[in-house]
């Protein structure tokens, strides 16, 4: 039992760690995947939406040291009670999710892992089986520093877990796993090549013959049927290749201008996916900096899913000299975690990409 619970320390441990440090790393799209979850589609709590980032931080930070209190060995009681309540609470999402079909990426890893429902509950089945280990072979998870220096360091992992998280938030994520980060072609990201594998998907036809139901399974082609056609389902068996960019556009109402834009040698984008949620800090330094850059031969232009009175509004209040194009607002939520945020592209790849608070930073 002692080998199992070492085992099963180092495991959950550590995977706990970190499973936390990668959602620490970017909280603002935790706290979107949970504003799914309470959403009235899902979970039917649209009152939590508005705490989602709150709930977010707290989560991922307690994940993070509840993973550093089980390696070091810090009242190992409580930390089990934890875990196991945590991993419940988790399991009971995810098996929500995959069985009603609700949310299709539990973000248990943010955006570096993308795990379907079903392999997200499986994979806290197989922590829940480690947990309850440790649950009832507590009595063998032992500290294994000193008292002070177990606490010192229990004090440490909450005082870095707040610090990263905050730090981010101001900033950007300091690893980008998005299809949008520097370096990366949006055009790429929006391809499909010849070769990627097709949808596949069952169509199930139901037919009236000689007055009985007859239920013929193709892969799309009408079946010969001597009879009545009544209805037909589809089901995706294997959706084949999804390109990682699959809603980003920069659009008005007279046309599609996405390719026009993503051409351009020297193209700065200011992201904001809602103008009346904008940073009022971050608004007010966008006519300085916008201002320069088209003095210096840049194109500027704005993108955000508000309508066109939130968009007139922003322009005139603040006096900038650039439009503002549609895009939608989940796309643009993946493009850069900060209301606003700067990108600068050259013929579609991402050169820079700073949250507002930075936008001095940026080399033209």
């Amino acid at each position: 039992m002692k080998y199992l619970v070492n085992i099963s320390r180092l495991f959950v441990g550590i995977l706990f760690i970190i499973s936390g440090l990668i959602k620490l790393n970017d909280p603002l799209g935790f706290s979107y995947k949970l504003q799914e979850y309470f959403s009235e589609e899902v979970l039917n709590m649209p009152f939590l939406e508005h705490y989602a980032l709150m709930i977010a931080v707290l989560v991922v930070v307690y994940e993070v040291v509840l993973g550093v209190f089980l390696l070091i060995g810090y009242k190992p009681k409580f930390t089990v009670w934890s875990l196991l309540l945590m991993i419940v609470f988790f399991s009971f999402l995810t098996f929500y999710s995959a069985y009603f079909d609700k949310v299709k990426d539990c973000g248990c890893f943010g955006d570096a892992i993308k795990f379907t429902p079903w392999q997200s509950f499986t994979k806290d089945i197989v922590l829940l089986f480690f947990i309850l280990i440790l649950f009832f072979g507590v009595k063998h998870l032992k500290p294994v520093f000193n008292k002070l220096t177990v606490t010192f360091l229990a004090l440490l992992s909450f005082i870095f877990s707040f610090w990263f998280g905050y730090h981010v938030l101001m900033h950007l994520p300091t690893i980008d796993f998005r299809p949008y980060h520097i370096g990366a072609n949006i055009q790429e990201g929006m391809t499909i090549p010849e070769d990627a594998p097709k949808p596949v998907v069952e169509y199930t036809w139901k037919f009236k013959v000689d007055g009985k139901d007859k239920i013929v399974t193709t892969d799309g082609s009408y079946p010969s049927v001597d009879g009545e056609f009544v209805s037909v389902d589809t089901k995706v068996i294997d959706e084949g290749y999804q390109p990682p960019i699959v809603d980003f556009s920069i659009e008005t109402n007279d046309g599609d201008y996405t390719q026009q834009f993503l051409e351009k040698d020297q193209l700065i984008m200011i992201v904001s996916y809602n103008l009346d949620k904008m940073e009022l800090e971050g608004a007010r330094k966008l006519k300085a900096f916008s201002d320069k850059a088209l003095k210096m031969g840049y194109t500027v232009i704005g993108l955000s899913a508000s309508g066109d009175e939130a968009k007139q509004r922003l322009k005139e209040r603040y006096h900038l000299n650039f439009d503002f194009y549609l895009c939608d607002e989940k796309a643009l939520k993946a493009v850069v975690r900060s209301n606003p945020g700067i990108l600068v592209l050259h013929k579609g790849t991402v050169m820079q990409k700073v949250h507002w608070n930075d936008i001095d930073d940026l080399k033209l």
